[in-house]
């Protein structure tokens, strides 16, 4: 099998810039062995060529996809915005949008004039009352100031929305990042605290002023960061769900005039919330009856320009990409501005966009293909559930029955979003932008005490991405990821098995990972499990977070395993299911091999390219502290590992670095 693979060597990979899920081998390092590291055999001569390019963090498979799909954007961009009068609205709305933020030279000429009224309206703040409200202003502007206040489905009660307060305010990635004593993160810090001040300064702060500022913003949000809850607690749900009556929030913050905030914010009554954090929220209310005003005034106008930073003229915009950008993740370049505002569109009027991808780039036969790839996943996971040799008959009923209550989602929604009220002109980039997240954030309270819209979707139909949701106890996967390499109509089932079937066994499986098995079949936090099932699907995912946190990503910095392990169990789980539902798809159909290779070795050919990545070391670090997901060849070798089916379709022999000890291997679902 060896000669053979080798001897193919110069025909097998999956190429992601023709638009063709294929698999070959052009990118294999036949310097590597599929049994000592099955992620470089597969990719390793597309990673020593590689270059990430000056404006990107990372390239791989999903950035290659991302910037097809964005050039893709920017045609429906620009055909829009050069359309005459008589376009249609969502035409209109989008060609108005987008060309009002490539008009760079009109957002230069205009410098802070735009921010001028808010930032007289943060002067203006002389009290802790006006504090809040202030942030109440900029919460109507789409703004993370201070915290979190957002309608979402009660966990408990997964048919209604109802309000909820989380901790935030932070402008660096994660709590810890005010805490970690190493050279780098000190170093990080110092950095921010010069960002924030020349931010400040563009505001037109003195730089004396300035530099004041931003030491009152580092105490400010070092103070929050020490009351936040780290990543890792927050992998819990219990430990951000405290319902309490609306009535009862002053035991908890005191004197705060949460009243008036909801006012400020147009809220509808409501007499229950979701106080999701109560130390983080108890501290706050001290800091503002005990911080200057003046330093919350630093804080509120540091939000503020941060917030309207990318939208704003060429200073701001710069500014932000030299620590956002350049100190945080590596990148040399900004993108061109057209990526930029192209994201933009996509990110606050995404439906609209989303409605002119979907006409262009989603055909109907191509759901349809998809939609028959979930039926055999769903089939091979619950034919797994029903055999699974550690769960009781108990809790297997219940599993069972949360997996038929699965909903799915298919490239776009059924009922797209209304922007009618949306006034979108070419006059002003920022002005556009604050319209958007105004709409956005009112329809979003304007939710709280309503029954949950299920059909609503968290992603627009151009993105490179899935996702499971536990209070809905579904699965979505936007138009944008249902394109080469993940899926193509055209490519055979061991392509797109290794490819889509993985992503869709992967968020199947995420309904039974560490977080998504404590919601049962309607969507509700609670515990439907057995004490002796919970215990060894415990054991199980110990045994996942202690093989992760062996992995050593760079300079000695290892992979959190707690962290990842939601991630890393639905790729086991993924694989597993997805590799499962193909031997169905083959069955009486001639095993014909391609290119020498077998129908499993294209499936795990197809699943490593699609993994394949490289990242600047900057962004590793980053990613490191904050992404739940595993770094790329983390993602193939770790779950390969502990597969028998990858075994014995490389015969890979015992003892090999591919083939764990059968005491250490993992097999969850």
């Amino acid at each position: 099998m060896r000669k053979i693979m080798l001897a193919a060597a110069a025909a097998l990979v999956l190429t992601l810039g023709a638009a063709r899920a294929e698999v070959n081998l052009q990118n294999i390092d036949p310097a590597v062995k599929p049994q000592d590291d099955f992620f470089h055999y597969a990719n390793g001569t597309w990673l020593k060529n590689v270059t990430i390019p000056a404006d990107q963090s990372r390239w791989g498979s999903f950035t290659e996809l991302s910037e097809r799909n964005v050039a893709n954007l920017r045609t429906i961009c620009e055909r829009a915005s050069a359309l005459p009068t008589g376009a249609t609205p969502i035409e209109k709305m989008v060609g108005d949008f987008y060309a009002s933020g490539m008009d760079e030279a009109a957002i230069n000429a205009a410098g802070i004039k735009p921010l001028q009224p808010e930032l007289d309206r943060i002067a203006a703040v002389k009290t802790p009352a006006d504090v809040l409200g202030a942030i109440a202003h900029l919460k109507l502007m789409g703004s993370g100031v201070g915290f979190s206040f957002f309608a979402s489905a009660d966990a408990k009660d997964s048919n209604m929305d109802i309000a909820q307060l989380y901790q935030g305010g932070l402008g660096l990635p994660d709590r810890d990042y005010y805490f970690n004593d190493d050279e780098k993160s000190q170093k990080l810090r110092q950095q921010y605290v010069a960002h924030v001040a020349k931010m400040l300064q563009l505001a037109g702060d003195s730089p004396e002023a300035a530099q004041v500022g931003a030491q009152s913003v580092m105490r400010l949000e070092t103070m929050l960061a020490q009351a936040s809850l780290a990543r890792i607690k927050l992998r819990n749900p219990y430990a951000s769900y405290h319902k309490v009556p609306v009535a009862d929030l002053a035991k908890f913050t005191g004197d705060v005039n949460w009243a008036g905030f909801f006012t400020a914010l147009g809220t509808p009554a409501f007499t229950e919330i979701n106080l999701a954090h109560p130390d983080f929220f108890k501290a706050l209310a001290a800091q503002l009856s005990s911080t200057p005003v003046a330093d919350w005034q630093a804080y509120l106008r540091w939000n503020l320009v941060h917030d309207c930073a990318p939208y704003l003229s060429e200073a701001f915009v710069n500014e932000n990409f030299s620590y956002y950008g350049t100190i945080l993740t590596g990148v040399k370049e900004m993108k061109p501005r057209w990526r930029r505002v192209v994201a933009v569109t996509d990110g606050e009027i995404g439906e609209a966009l989303g409605q002119l991808y979907v006409a262009e780039y989603f055909p109907p036969e191509a759901k349809a293909r998809v939609l028959k790839l979930v039926a055999d996943l769903r089939a091979a996971l619950r034919e797994r559930l029903q055999t699974l040799e550690w769960m009781d008959d108990a809790t297997r009923v219940k599993a069972v029955a949360k997996l038929d209550a699965f909903s799915v989602k298919m490239g776009y929604p059924d009922k797209w979003k209304d922007y009618s009220s949306v006034k979108i002109d070419r006059t002003s980039y920022l002005a556009n932008v604050q319209q958007a997240e105004a709409f956005e954030t009112r329809r979003n309270y304007n939710k709280i005490g309503q029954p949950v819209d299920k059909t609503e979707w968290g992603m627009t139909p151009p993105t490179v991405n899935a996702y499971y949701n536990p209070t809905v106890n579904g699965i979505a996967f936007p138009a944008g990821i249902l394109q080469p390499p993940f899926f193509d109509p055209k490519a055979d089932d061991a392509v797109n098995y290794g490819g889509i079937g993985v992503v869709i066994g992967h968020e199947m499986t995420h309904g039974f990972d560490d977080r998504g098995r404590q919601y049962d079949a309607q969507g509700n936090l609670t515990d439907w499990w057995t004490p002796a099932s919970a215990e060894k699907f415990k054991a199980r995912a110990a045994g996942v977070v202690k093989q992760f946190s062996g992995y050593t990503v760079l300079d000695g910095v290892h992979l959190k395993g707690e962290l990842t392990q939601g991630e890393n169990i639905a790729d086991l789980g993924g694989l597993k299911i997805s590799y499962a539902a193909l031997q169905k798809a083959l069955a009486g159909k001639p095993h014909d091999r391609i290119d020498g290779f077998t129908p499993e070795q294209r499936f795990f050919f197809s699943h490593a390219s699609v993994w394949r990545d490289a990242m600047r070391p900057e962004e590793q670090r980053r990613r490191v502290n904050i992404d739940p997901h595993s770094p790329g060849l983390w993602r193939v070798n770790g779950p390969l590992s502990n597969l028998d089916e990858f075994f014995q379709a490389f015969n890979i022999p015992e003892g090999a670095p591919m083939r764990r000890p059968a005491a250490d291997r993992v097999t969850i679902w």
